[in-house]
């Protein structure tokens, strides 16, 4: 678990930005100018700045009082609300590696997901200590335990002494496990350095010129890694306010939204679908919001025109992967939605369009999407790739942990410097020696009345390879025939991409972060 060796400590000035270099100094321009302002609000109540900072080390001397040390996996399974904030920082004060563990998931996946990592300490609350103490008694009886409600953790918070500021850890050394969401597959444990998870945040206050001001909301799992880089590390960097909540319905969202004077908030397709759909929820509810983001590909047309024109709120595409890590790209401010866009790369990368062997393509050309640091300007060689994958105690370096990082992700870079997602590279579907691309069958889809969400997949197929299938959610109050989908997508596509069977159903399986569990659905079609 040895670190590379450790590089002159301190905050770097990139673009008038303070970039800090390890998470531990992540407050510390808040706590210089504005130490009474309020750095996070939850359900639970409110911190401020220098709250935040005293209750970080006061947990983190706790932690280390239960024998958590330096590279020691520290996993936590807890909701949006002040604790899973501060212990976040309290772990990475310590030197540990953090690692999410989702409410949502199973108990089953979540005890692989513990297993896998294996960490010292577990914290949770009575959920999960119920979950694991009843469903596996193994894990409570090899890990430690840890319901940071319960009344013997906080008096040991309370009387812990001394400060874990120094020596600072080293920020090219494993921070933080994040797991890949498993659609497709088993998922994978992503390994991330303190300066990897700094850098988005630092990029995206630079680029738009966030400030004290900024009152970012987020209902997303902060158990998601991606996340916790999107909350605390990106709005401590403004000075601003994050907000959390574990809202996921329409009603609750806009009213948590108006009544915080939410500025900037991150949504997954189906909660802007949910909101616009629903007429109990006022246009003027969403009015403090200056900014939206949504996944680029993943937000259809139908979903971005219908909230933009109930709440005239713009919806700012992005782009972003587990291994990047977080936030890639996103639209710029002031500037109107590219069709198929994802945005444009965040100042300290840039993207390249190669192909299998290495080769750059053109503007308009498709190829396998690249990241790269950034080569000219102030942000220029500040990014590196991930670490590498977790593999019991061994992190296992593969082609995504060098530069550039090949994200799997298939599409292109217009002339105008917009990045347009076509598909996931091992999604395409080899029909009878030709390639069909789920995505452009799914958009096809997706603009019949009707549809709200839908998944093509290949299956296996004697004579061809694959055939081409499709799963379709359908608005409540609709009554859609497949057949009559079919012959939609013959008036508008290739035959050979055309659907040869198409299953409706009312919801498609979603994980934590919105995306359709593809793996659930080849059983449809048995």
């Amino acid at each position: 678990m040895a670190g590379a060796a450790i590089p002159a400590v301190g905050r770097t000035s990139v673009s008038s930005v303070w970039v800090p270099h390890t998470i531990t100094e992540v407050l510390d321009r808040a706590l210089e100018r504005t130490p009474d302002a309020v750095a996070i609000i939850g359900s639970s109540g409110q911190l401020s700045y220098a709250e935040l900072e005293d209750s970080a080390n006061a947990h983190a001397m706790a932690l280390a009082a239960r024998g958590v040390r330096t590279g020691d996996r520290v996993a936590a399974c807890l909701p949006n609300d002040l604790d899973i904030v501060v212990l976040f920082h309290a772990v990475m004060r310590l030197g540990a590696v953090w690692v999410g563990v989702n409410r949502a998931l199973a108990v089953p996946e979540k005890h692989a997901l513990i297993t896998d990592c294996g960490p010292r300490v577990l914290l949770g609350d009575e959920t999960i200590t119920e979950e694991l103490g009843t469903h596996i008694p193994s894990c409570s009886d090899l890990i430690d335990v840890v319901n940071v409600l319960d009344v013997g953790w906080r008096a040991s918070v309370t009387e812990a002494h001394g400060s874990p500021r120094a020596p600072l850890p080293d920020p090219r050394a494993p921070a933080g496990i994040a797991y890949t969401s498993g659609t497709t597959g088993v998922p994978k444990g992503v390994v991330h350095s303190q300066a990897n998870l700094l850098l988005p945040g630092a990029a995206t206050v630079a680029s738009r010129g966030y400030g004290p001001a900024l009152r970012k909301g987020d209902c997303l799992p902060l158990t998601i890694l991606n996340m916790m880089a999107l909350t605390t590390l990106l709005v401590a960097q403004a000075g601003g306010t994050c907000v959390l909540s574990e809202r996921r319905y329409a009603r609750g969202i806009a009213e948590w939204i108006e009544r915080e004077a939410i500025t900037v908030w991150n949504g997954v397709p189906a909660m802007l679908h949910d909101l616009a759909d629903d007429d109990a929820v006022s246009p003027e509810s969403l009015g403090s919001l200056a900014e939206v983001w949504s996944g680029g590909s993943d937000c259809p047309n139908v979903v971005r025109g219908a909230f933009e024109r109930k709440f005239s709120q713009r919806v700012y595409a992005t782009y972003g992967l587990t291994e990047a890590p977080s936030l890639v790209a996103i639209e710029p401010l002031g500037e109107p939605h590219a069709p198929n866009s994802s945005g444009r790369p965040l100042p300290h990368l840039k993207l390249d369009i190669l192909t299998d062997d290495g080769t750059r393509l053109g503007p308009g050309q498709l190829g396998e999407i690249c990241v790269d640091a950034a080569d000219e300007g102030p942000w220029a060689g500040l990014y590196r790739p991930m670490l590498g994958y977790w593999a019991g105690d061994v992190i296992v370096s593969d082609a995504r942990s060098g530069l550039p990082l090949r994200t799997g992700d298939l599409g292109i870079v217009d002339g105008n410097g917009n990045l347009c997602v076509r598909d996931r590279k091992k999604l395409v579907i080899v029909r009878g020696g030709a390639n069909v691309y789920p995505a452009e069958v799914e958009r096809v889809l997706m603009a019949y009345p009707g549809v709200c969400g839908c998944v093509v997949l290949g299956l296996p197929h004697d004579r061809l390879g694959q055939c081409v299938v499709a799963v379709v959610q359908v608005m409540l109050t609709q009554e859609l025939d497949a057949d009559n989908l079919i012959a939609f997508c013959r008036e508008r596509l290739a035959q050979y991409k055309v659907p040869e069977k198409i299953r409706i159903v009312d919801a498609l399986p979603r994980n934590a972060m919105g995306k359709a569990q593809r793996d659930r659905l080849a059983g449809l079609f048995n």
